[in-house]
């Protein structure tokens, strides 16, 4: 049995459809919070409790009590983490509830996974770590000390536990980098969500750096099948592993660490073209200065992900876009409706 926490967000959705849809039994858990229209949390969810190979508790991770009693009452052979506070420009705001998530909330899952004998934890890292390293495209063997916004920061630090944990449990973790996800059923908060809602209602979209960013955009699809091979392949030590030029992307221990990214970055204002194209409609740019924490660019080295994995991801903007449009049009359409 596979437990996803975060399994009514954005990729948690997703990548227990694919799981359910292949026969595999998914325990799923979320608190269901605010951060977002829960009303698309709970579409998402409507569309998992269709399968009777799924069960759904209400469940916040940073609560030890509540994710104890969770993995008493199951046996689970592998577990995905990718509940989270995601955004890197609300840690601005409220860091509280990043250290409450993202840290805790980690430290209690895997605690849970080391003390119930989890075959695997595969956990949601991000490019965000990378912060102020500006030499591309990022790779994992890069150094990840100086992190930007508090977000970034909650996520090295999964990424310490992680290998602390399979230092001192010989615990397998693999954690994943992902690059600016977006598709169906995709976060509001996100550019793509925003800049497609403001020009079908004719307003400004907001452009930050006055358009001067490039992205690695990583469709959906593509981010799920890389967590599900990293699933299946339970990360092992790496017996070249050396101490006097230590490796960050894997160790001694079983722990290893994966960009997911298309390796195709796009400059945003691209990406913005070939929105108006899908739309049929020209955005009004309102441009304006970088945001603290943010950074100017980024792109995914992908070649650790191909050589264990055996995958690169193959979606095209044009394609991601465009798929992304048409359910948008017809997801806002049909709740119009009701």
């Amino acid at each position: 049995m596979l437990l996803i926490t975060g399994v009514a967000g954005f990729i948690g959705f997703h990548l227990a459809r694919s799981r359910l849809e292949q026969g595999e039994n998914i325990v799923g858990i979320d608190n269901l919070n605010d951060y977002y229209d829960v009303f698309l949390k709970e579409a998402r969810l409507q569309q998992l409790q269709q399968y009777p190979n799924f069960i759904f508790e209400k469940i916040d991770i940073s609560d030890a009590a509540s994710v104890s009693n969770l993995f008493s009452r199951y046996q689970f052979i592998n577990v995905v983490n990718l509940a989270a506070q995601a955004g890197v420009r609300y840690s601005l705001e409220n860091p509280l509830a990043y250290i409450n998530s993202n840290v805790v909330g980690f430290t209690n899952i895997i605690e849970n996974c080391r003390y119930h004998n989890i075959k695997h934890i595969v956990y949601a890292s991000t490019s965000s770590v990378y912060g102020a390293n500006q030499r591309q495209p990022f790779a994992e063997s890069d150094s990840v000390e100086h992190p930007l916004p508090i977000y970034a920061a909650t996520k090295k630090c999964n990424e310490l536990i992680a290998h602390s944990y399979a230092h001192l449990y010989q615990l397998p973790s693999t954690g994943l980098r992902f690059f600016t996800v977006y598709g169906p059923w995709g976060r509001p908060d996100m550019a793509l969500f925003l800049f497609t809602k403001a020009i079908l209602n004719d307003e400004s979209i907001n452009v930050f750096n006055n358009g001067k960013m490039v992205r690695d955009f990583t469709y959906i699809d593509d981010i799920v099948e890389g967590i599900s091979r990293a699933i299946d392949k339970v990360a092992e030590p790496n017996i070249q592993w050396d101490a006097l030029n230590p490796d960050p992307a894997s160790s001694y221990a079983p722990y290893k660490i994966y960009n997911i990214g298309n390796n195709k970055p796009i400059p945003l204002m691209d990406y913005i073209n070939q929105l108006e194209k899908a739309l049929g409609k020209t955005a009004k740019l309102k441009m304006l200065p970088m945001q603290p924490g943010d950074v100017s660019s980024t792109c995914a080295d992908v070649s650790k992900l191909k050589q264990d994995l055996g995958y690169l991801p193959n979606i095209s903007i044009e394609e991601g876009i465009n798929r992304f449009v048409a359910w948008y049009l017809d997801y806002y359409k049909t709740r119009l409706m009701k």
